[in-house]
């Protein structure tokens, strides 16, 4: 049987992570032509970091579920 309390929780995480896709989503496009007018490679970087904050979520992610269960057992 499924435990409400993750089951909450990973609703909670999956609605954060796609208010931050589509913050980025939004909001990126502008602040990356704007920052090229300063410097193309600044645009490059944040455009890079987006991106990778993706992994960096998702990895973390597993590793608080990967402890989760560990302290289950």
């Amino acid at each position: 049987m499924s435990n409400k309390n993750s089951d909450t929780s990973a609703f909670i995480a999956a609605a954060l992570i796609m208010l931050f896709v589509f913050l980025g989503v939004y909001f990126l496009p502008p602040l990356m032509k704007q920052m090229a007018e300063y410097n193309e490679w600044l645009a490059y970087g944040i455009g890079f970091a987006f991106i990778i904050s993706f992994v960096l979520i998702f990895w973390v992610r597993s590793l608080f579920q990967k402890s989760q269960q560990k302290s289950d057992e």
